[in-house]
């Protein structure tokens, strides 16, 4: 406190308070911490600015140059006091923020929030850890799914018949819709954590977690589906479509006495074969129905096989609109499934699909 009285009476200001010497003395610590904060600021971003350069080879003509501060000498504090110092010689108080009231000072021209500049190439960093692995997305699915197993899989679970259902995504389903080559054992384990944390008790369940399962989850799910089912027309008949290879039949049944039309024929007309006749009426044998309904149908393509185990399945559907509770039998008789097998193409060079021509030695 004398050095400051003496150097004010040197610069001929009338003598001060014990108080506002004080105040005095406090504004220069402040401005010395304020300074020496922002010399070691731009110390760090000049070193920080030199290292890039060298990594990144850039050619430059000498040392970067940096700004040089002045020093903290009694002389310099004395003419920023007096530069505040108001008429009656009382100084004025510093703002709240010391940094901000040194910017226009000479050699302050950055402010301290601000981040140097650095110069050269920047390489620019993936977000993900995964980014140069070969199933990125998974990856970042897998390592989340089994940070919440860890955090919240000892939490009681729910029986599973009291949950909601839900369908989960299968393999190949998911590796469609994340294009990548998703091992089987790995997708099995991270698809058994995120059922066990699917069974948490709704009450205890954290918030967010649905969010974390939805890339395992369907998007249709089988439950909320709603089937439509089939009703009868104003005459009372259902109407059922079949296919078999090539051949497409239409049938639409009604109750009566058991007759059967195909194409305006009758049965025996229609198809000559036994067997084939017996394919046309197996959907009404198997459920003991033969004497209940009258069918009329009409076949078109293929020949006469394809067109009578057509009509089976045509005939199948059509009854399961009027008894669903059929659907047992005729599934057990293999009545109401599609046949999916064709004929297979003839090739070139070969009798037809894999007959060969007889070998001739010479």
């Amino acid at each position: 406190m004398a050095s400051l009285r003496t150097s004010l009476l040197s610069k001929g200001i009338a003598a001060c308070s014990s108080q506002q010497l004080l105040q005095l003395e406090r504004q220069v610590s402040l401005l010395r911490i304020s300074t020496a904060h922002i010399a070691a600021s731009k110390a760090a971003g000049s070193q920080v600015l030199a290292q890039k350069r060298h990594r990144t080879s850039i050619h430059r003509e000498g040392p970067p140059e940096t700004e040089k501060i002045p020093g903290l000498g009694s002389d310099w504090e004395m003419d920023m006091l007096l530069d505040r110092m108001t008429s009656d010689g009382i100084p004025k108080p510093l703002p709240q923020n010391d940094a901000s009231s040194l910017e226009g000072l000479g050699g302050f021209e950055n402010k301290t929030d601000e981040v140097p500049q650095l110069g050269g190439y920047v390489r620019a960093l993936p977000v993900s850890r995964s980014y140069f692995s070969r199933q990125a997305s998974f990856n970042d699915n897998y390592v989340h799914i089994q940070q919440l197993f860890r955090k919240h899989g000892t939490l009681p679970a729910v029986p599973a018949n009291q949950v909601k259902r839900v369908s989960w995504r299968t393999l190949r389903d998911y590796k469609e819709g994340a294009r990548e080559d998703v091992r089987a054992a790995e997708y099995k384990k991270c698809l058994a954590m995120a059922k066990r944390l699917y069974l948490i008790h709704p009450k205890l369940k954290p918030a967010g977690l649905m969010d974390s399962l939805g890339p395992f989850i369907r998007s249709i799910q089988e439950a909320e589906t709603v089937v439509k089912t089939k009703e009868l027309d104003k005459f009372g008949r259902a109407i059922g479509v079949g296919r078999r290879k090539t051949s497409t039949a239409r049938a639409w049944v009604v109750e009566g006495t058991g007759e059967m039309i195909v194409n305006g024929k009758s049965l025996t007309g229609a198809f000559s074969r036994i067997h084939d006749r017996e394919s046309a009426t197996w959907a009404l044998k198997a459920t003991d129905r033969t004497d209940k309904y009258n069918v009329w149908a009409l076949v078109e393509g293929g020949g006469t096989t394809g067109q009578a185990e057509a009509l089976t399945l045509a005939v199948a559907r059509a009854l399961l609109t009027h008894e669903p509770a059929l659907k047992t039998s005729l599934r057990k008789a293999g009545c109401i499934q599609r046949d999916p097998r064709m004929v297979e193409r003839k090739k070139h060079g070969r009798v037809k699909a894999r007959k060969r021509p007889a070998w001739v030695k010479r």
